[in-house]
């Protein structure tokens, strides 16, 4: 069984076809109807076929031919079931995934047969259903996230329209200097016409809902004093409507208007013009730091981090790299336009990914004093870069935020006086993930580690002899906790 897609209001496909089925109802060629109503038979074909939309002097007159009201032409419903299916094979045959085929269309007239017509249609709704089915899953969503990753790395993660509607928005709403307030972000809604209205009662699906018929923005109640989180939800609700967005239909559109409503409210909180001002200033004294953004705005750690990514190299000349990992050391959330090199699996996708164990992201979630941030120079393959990290816990468990920079770039920064330097080689595997020759040829066959399932979305089951374990941890462990050979 299948579905006809059809409009709820008449298009000129549905007109023709009406116009078709009541000519050929009372037994008029086109050239008897054209002759009726002065116009070509040309022109009557291409009504019919839905190439050309009659103007309502036409209707009238083809109304009064033909006898019957304009309304019988206007109704939204084909005016039989064969009508109904070549209209859907039509529609079908102009798609865009029927274009990637490079197939030749099949004209549906009066003289294909009724069942190869059904049959044709049937084939065309299960490819459109298999479509949908294709772009809802994690590959497609890997693809659609690594094509939006190096769109944005293309534009140094800077985009101009949006910047400056956001800071228009934010001045307009109040915004002065300093934190964005809440009722500044309240004003902002109103300005559209809604009202932000906080319940505890939203599903666990939702971030927030936007009532479009009451003008009511529904957000989850502050969780922490300051409630800094609140003011982004509430923004990334507003950037919907002002960006124009619709229902997406594919990962790609989801993870574009994600990626669009998180940036607008990056700018309102961080108008461009008032953090251009604060970095530009710290980069003359050579004390460029996120900690220092983050105070000045009143915004959590990663905000500002990613904020810098935006600005840093179109206003400060800084190419940047930015990594949030977990406490296993797999990527959640990277950028990168200075070079760093990212490790990708097979498609070019970085979540999931492990980092190097070299790179100072990763060593600093081994330290015991992590109540401040901590500095590193990583020599890689690719180059010495710079990075400062910042590591902290949530729900899923310790992470760690990193904001880099190339060598010639870390003058600018608090923190570039570190000694502490390390040295990578990954992608070589010798460097940090392959186990020591004794460990495999003590562990490799005489151990058998249990996997821990991601559960990230984005991330791919990594290959190895125990798909998904680490080996040199797990052979690291059995070394530690193997009872010792006794002496004899």
């Amino acid at each position: 069984m299948f579905m006809l897609d059809l409009p709820s209001s008449p298009d000129a496909l549905t007109i023709g076809r009406r116009l078709r089925h009541l000519r050929t109802a009372q037994g008029l060629t086109l050239d008897d109807l054209g002759r009726r109503v002065g116009v070509t038979p040309s022109l009557l074909s291409l009504i019919e076929n839905g190439r050309r939309e009659p103007r309502l002097a036409l209707l009238r007159s083809l109304a009064d031919a033909l006898d019957v009201s304009v309304t019988d032409f206007l109704n939204p419903e084909p005016p039989s079931r064969r009508a109904a299916l070549e209209i859907a094979l039509d529609r079908a045959q102009h798609s865009a995934g029927f274009d990637r085929l490079g197939l030749p269309a099949v004209r549906p007239g009066k003289t294909l047969p009724l069942p190869v017509l059904e049959q044709l249609v049937g084939l065309h709704s299960e490819l459109a259903r298999r479509d949908l089915e294709a772009v809802a899953t994690p590959e497609e969503a890997r693809r659609a996230n690594t094509q939006i990753r190096l769109e944005r790395q293309a534009r140094d993660n800077y985009l101009p329209e949006i910047e400056k509607l956001a800071e228009d928005m934010a001045r307009k709403a109040g915004y002065t200097a300093g934190a964005l307030t809440h009722r500044s972000v309240s004003r902002m809604a109103e300005h559209l016409g809604f009202a932000i209205v906080y319940v505890d009662d939203l599903p666990s699906s939702t971030r927030t809902i936007t009532d479009l018929a009451n003008g009511r923005i529904y957000l989850p109640p502050a969780s922490s004093p300051g409630g800094h989180g609140l003011r982004s939800l509430a923004l990334q609700a507003i950037a919907h409507r002002v960006l124009g967005h619709e229902r997406p239909t594919s990962y790609d559109e989801f993870l574009r208007q994600r990626m669009e409503i998180t940036y607008f409210a990056s700018c309102a909180l961080m108008p461009q013009s008032a953090a251009v001002a604060h970095l530009q200033q710290h980069k003359k004294e050579k004390d460029l730091a996120i900690e220092d953004l983050r105070d000045a705005f009143g915004v959590t750690h990663e905000a500002a981090a990613q904020r810098f990514t935006s600005l840093a190299t179109h206003h400060l000349g800084i190419p940047v790299h930015f990594l949030r990992i977990g406490g296993d050391g797999a990527i959640y959330r990277a950028y990168a336009n200075d070079g760093l090199p990212l490790p990708t699996d097979v498609t070019g996708a970085i979540e999931g990914q492990p980092v190097c164990r070299s790179w100072g992201v990763r060593r600093a979630l081994a330290l015991r004093d992590r109540s401040s941030e901590s500095y590193q120079y990583t020599d890689t393959p690719a180059g010495t870069f710079w990075c400062s990290t910042q590591t902290g816990s949530g729900t899923s468990g310790q992470m760690a935020l990193a904001i880099g920079v190339p060598f010639s770039s870390a003058t600018w920064f608090r923190g570039r006086d570190t000694t502490n330097r390390h040295q990578s080689t990954c992608p070589d595997e010798a460097c940090c993930r392959r186990p020591r020759a004794s460990a495999t040829a003590r562990w490799q066959d005489a151990s058998w580690p249990s996997a821990r399932i991601h559960q990230q979305v984005f991330t791919a089951l990594p290959t190895g002899a125990f798909p998904g374990v680490d080996a040199r941890e797990v052979y690291a462990f059995l070394d530690r906790h193997a009872p010792q050979p006794t002496e004899t």
